[in-house]
């Protein structure tokens, strides 16, 4: 199986740090607009349309304003440009009150924690953000990475790395690597030093998901960029003469092509965007041309760094009946497209099947440790039967890419719906604000 040079992939991680330079062309030119990157269970977001919260999923834009929420089964993961994460425990509810820049073009991030728990891993990288719960604040202008919980009782706030300053209505202290605060919500939000650090239930899934991206991103000098580790995971780059630097996911098959599953978000201001359905579906959507190289399929070609793509675009010469992605109207409902069919891999029991043409859907991030290799043994054999090498809990099944209820009574060859794993049937609302 082909394995790119280091020194192909040099190229191709300096294009992508110009990427974070870059900023979308809106209507509004301070704004930005980051990754939901991870979602399981039960996870709904409201997008200002007058819908109140809907079903979310997997790769939909996160815009000033919006606001998420995790269920009881619920688990997700916000992704921003320098590739730092927020993530979401169950029950936990957040809001975007700023995703700007400031005068001198730095970027602006503020977060409002409502209820529940979060994991913040910040870059810093001289971007600016402010995370607010209770009545209390924490201003980053370096790296941290730590747990945030609130409720009605109590606040507390434990650090795995780096120094943080909480400030607050008793004044401001400062937290270091593995120490923890607890604030009496009830008594003027008074804080007590924990003597010791206690570990949460979910700190082993925010480690595993730090991981991740630590492991896949190597080597980016940006260092990271939202979406890189997935397209190191997923998929791998390749020099195509006559087309220069390309990436190509893993498991595609001849009739496959990158907008066969996703759906179209409506957004106040910015109209409707594209949310591919597909685990490493954001950097190859947002930047750059698709193309169609005879003899190779449908592959992503880095580039067109100075604005970002709300509307996926290909170039050159597309085969016959292809269908190119069109903006529905007269609505502000998700649309969703889905014509994968049989291609989606899928869970059954504790196995794990990867079929041709799912071009990675269905496939958990990080549940094989060698998708190259599987890659192989699929294109010979059609597809492969594995056990994940990571434990997938009910909750974790139910990734953005895939829909565990599907999954769980899916053979081989079954055909399925034309709604796509994972994203929402309708663009209705929950009904519950």
């Amino acid at each position: 199986m082909y394995q790119p040079k280091s020194s192909l992939v040099h190229v191709v991680l300096v294009a992508l740090a110009c990427a974070l330079i870059a900023l979308p062309a809106m209507a509004d030119s301070q704004a930005r607009i980051v990754r939901l990157s991870e979602v399981q269970g039960s996870v709904e977001i409201d997008k200002n349309t007058g819908m109140g919260f809907e079903k979310a999923f997997l790769n939909l834009p996160i815009t000033q304003g919006t606001r998420l929420r995790t269920r009881d089964t619920g688990r997700a993961e916000i992704e921003f440009e320098d590739g730092s994460t927020v993530r979401l425990a169950p029950n936990t509810t957040i809001d975007f009150s700023r995703l700007g820049l400031s005068d001198a073009g730095q970027r602006v991030s503020e977060v409002n924690l409502t209820e529940g728990k979060a994991y913040v891993n910040w870059l810093g990288k001289s971007d600016d953000f402010t995370l607010n719960f209770s009545r209390e604040k924490v201003q980053l202008d370096h790296g941290a990475h730590f747990r945030v919980e609130t409720s009605t009782n109590k606040a507390t706030f434990a650090v795995f790395k780096g120094d943080v300053d909480v400030a607050g209505p008793a004044g401001t202290v400062r937290v270091s690597k593995k120490k923890m605060v607890i604030f009496d919500v009830n008594d003027e939000d008074k804080y007590t030093l924990a003597k010791n650090f206690q570990e949460d239930p979910l700190d082993a899934w925010d480690k595993r998901s730090v991981e991740y991206h630590e492991q896949y991103a190597r080597g980016n000098s940006s260092p990271y960029g939202y979406g890189y580790s997935d397209l190191n995971y997923y998929g791998s780059f390749r020099n195509i003469g006559g087309y220069g630097m390309m990436w190509q996911p893993f498991f595609t098959s001849v009739g496959w092509d990158p907008f066969m599953d996703g759906a179209w978000a409506f957004y106040p201001g910015f109209g409707y965007m594209w949310a591919s359905a597909y685990p490493w579906g954001w950097l190859p959507y947002r930047y750059g041309n698709w193309a169609f190289v005879p003899g190779f399929g449908w592959m992503w070609q880095p580039g067109g760094w100075s604005s970002w793509n709300s509307v996926p675009t290909f170039a050159g010469t597309a085969p016959l009946r292809f269908h190119p992605p069109m903006r529905p109207g007269g609505t502000v409902a998700t649309v969703v497209v889905g014509k994968s069919g049989q291609g989606v891999s899928s869970l059954a029991q504790s196995s794990l099947f990867v079929n041709r043409g799912s071009a990675g859907l269905g496939i958990p991030r990080g549940a094989v440790s060698n998708l190259s290799h599987v890659n192989g043994q699929v294109t010979k054999s059609g597809f492969v039967e594995l056990r994940p090498t990571t434990s997938l809990s009910g909750s974790a099944r139910s990734t953005g890419a895939h829909d565990s209820s599907h999954a769980a009574t899916s053979s081989v060859g079954v055909g399925r719906s034309a709604a796509p794993t994972g994203h929402a049937s309708t663009g209705g609302h929950t009904g519950r604000n």
